[in-house]
């Protein structure tokens, strides 16, 4: 971000003030307000601090109006659909994509961290049985502050790197932990001759008593749903990391904060939302009934995984993830799971009803990905750790772009206070 010789001029109580533009490599330009206070004495207001950019950036870049999603200046569809899930996240991490030899050091590194320490397994059989998978994930990760002293002083870049390498590698473990305690099943240990995405479905999957083989459809359509969630820019959850960063906090403390963060229904849900909604349709002779309802004003009920609330025209990470849920769908069928045949023919009615191409109701990212993991067997309580375990590189690496900027202060929102003026006390007996 560059100062232009532009400016903006605020006039208030008879008082005009100089604004400085700065200007962005793609994308709006940007009002400096840092000194408004100090020069005019008033603060701005914007709850949800959706007109306001708390940072600047190199990582990642999104067009809402355009349907454009930019990781390091590389479209989401051409990583999904060319690259891998560790290729992104060097990328995201580093700021290239690698060559073929840190690829494959990145690729070990990241391999030979996946095992957690042996006593953390203590703190998975210390929840009860029902436990939520988020709340057992935000605990151990929060944890692992416990064990890992070795990467906890932030003002250290190759402790900062180690715990970078250590959330990555181990938050399919602590994932697939999370599942295998939730359904009362033994856990399953890592393997290094696995690939990050295989390894997560086999931790999962594979049971003592069987030999499990990954499909490699299956593994693939993770690896692309890894991908597509690994990064969105200045989220809700990205926005808590670099929060909860800003005071110095260890970085397992601030990406548990993060998944804490993702566990709201309104961020990292959505796709549950989606499977809930399906169930509640029921069955494929009832989908127009919805529909009916969802062009109803007055009803309630919106389709859920359909539209964006960034994204105005279309998802583009929705196109490829469409592709690997024909994929799956193609190899594990549809004619035994209602679901899935309700969501098929959902999906076809509303790419062609006028009404929902009028508003840009395309189905999203969330639409599709819920489908493939209820075709691959995952109940919906996993579906926001999953997503945990995909954006892990994501606020890895927007933590450590934080604690590498001179400018970092520790995040101070102001407030419009509306309470009551100040009063004296009155002692009890005279209330």
């Amino acid at each position: 971000m560059t100062d232009t010789t532009k400016s903006a001029t605020l006039s208030i109580g008879g008082q005009t003030v100089e604004l400085p533009v700065l200007s962005p490599s793609v994308g709006p330009d940007v009002l400096d307000i840092r000194k408004l206070y100090a020069q005019a004495g008033v603060f701005t207001y914007d709850p949800g601090y959706t007109s306001t950019a708390s940072c600047d950036s190199t990582i990642t870049y999104i067009d809402g109006d355009e349907g454009i999603l930019l990781h390091r200046g590389y479209p989401i569809d051409q990583l999904a659909s060319k690259s891998h899930y560790l290729e992104v996240c060097y990328l995201l991490l580093y700021g290239e994509l690698p060559t073929a030899a840190q690829l494959e050091d990145f690729e070990t590194r990241i391999t030979r961290h996946t095992m957690i320490h042996e006593q953390m397994h203590n703190f998975f059989r210390g929840f009860r049985r029902d436990a939520h998978p988020m709340a057992t994930m935000v605990g151990v990760v929060g944890a692992m502050s416990a064990f890992y002293h070795d990467s906890l002083d932030i003002s250290d870049p190759w402790q900062r790197e180690v715990a970078s390498i250590r959330l990555i590698a181990k938050m399919p473990t602590i994932a697939a932990m999370a599942y295998k305690y939730s359904v009362g099943q033994p856990f399953v240990y890592p393997r290094n001759d696995l690939d990050y995405a295989a390894n997560f479905l086999h931790m999962c999957f594979s049971v003592p008593a069987e030999k499990y083989e990954v499909n490699p459809i299956l593994s693939r359509a993770m690896d692309r749903i890894f991908t597509l969630h690994a990064d969105h820019e200045q989220n809700a959850s990205t926005s808590t990391v670099r929060l909860a960063s800003s005071s110095g906090a260890n970085p397992f403390a601030c990406i548990a904060a993060g998944i804490a963060c993702l566990w709201g229904p309104a961020h990292g849900g959505a796709n549950q939302a989606c499977l809930e909604m399906l169930k509640e349709i029921g069955s494929v002779d009832r989908i127009p009934e919805f529909i009916a309802r969802a062009k109803d004003k007055n009803d309630p009920f919106r389709l859920m995984g359909f539209g964006h609330r960034v994204y105005k025209n279309f998802d583009p990470r929705a196109t490829v993830m469409k592709q690997s849920a024909d994929e799956v769908l193609d190899l594990l069928g549809i004619e035994d799971n209602p679901l899935l045949q309700v969501a098929k023919e959902l999906e076809r009615i509303a790419l062609q009803d006028e009404y929902f191409a009028d508003k840009k109701l395309f189905p999203n990212v969330d639409f599709y990905s819920g489908i493939i993991l209820e075709a691959m067997g995952f109940p919906t309580s996993m579906f926001t750790p999953i997503f945990a375990l995909s954006r892990t590189v994501g606020w890895v690496s927007q933590w450590k772009e934080m604690i590498s900027d001179p400018q970092m202060k520790i995040g101070r929102p102001r407030q419009l206070y509306l309470g009551a003026n100040q009063r004296d006390y009155v002692n009890v007996e005279n209330r």
